[in-house]
């Protein structure tokens, strides 16, 4: 279970990330509500997930997945570059999230 709520607890770090973004420097207060809402309930899940599993792992996955899922969100709806040296960057964080996981009991 811890799991599964840390990789939700990812996936909105995501979510404030992008809404962050779309705040503008916290200038227009739809987004910037949508970001402190999202920030709180991500830290309140990475908190829950520590609860069983190890520190240094579920703060690793958390930031790996909000990092990595940025980074696509960056590129497929924000129109960012996708250079090969930019993917291989994502690749080896992303394949570093994969040994973390594979190294925790």
């Amino acid at each position: 279970m811890a799991w599964i709520v840390l990789i939700f607890a990812g996936l909105l770090e995501i979510v404030w990330a992008y809404s962050m973004k779309l705040s503008e420097g916290f200038t227009r207060l739809g987004p910037t509500i949508l970001t402190l809402f999202f920030v709180i309930l991500s830290f309140f899940l990475l908190s829950y997930s520590m609860k069983t599993l190890p520190l240094g792992t579920a703060y690793t996955i958390w930031a790996g997945i909000g990092v990595v899922g940025s980074f696509l969100v960056g590129i497929l709806i924000l129109g960012e570059s996708a250079s090969m040296v930019r993917i291989l960057a994502a690749f080896l964080i992303f394949s570093g999230l994969i040994l973390m996981k594979v190294s925790t009991n």
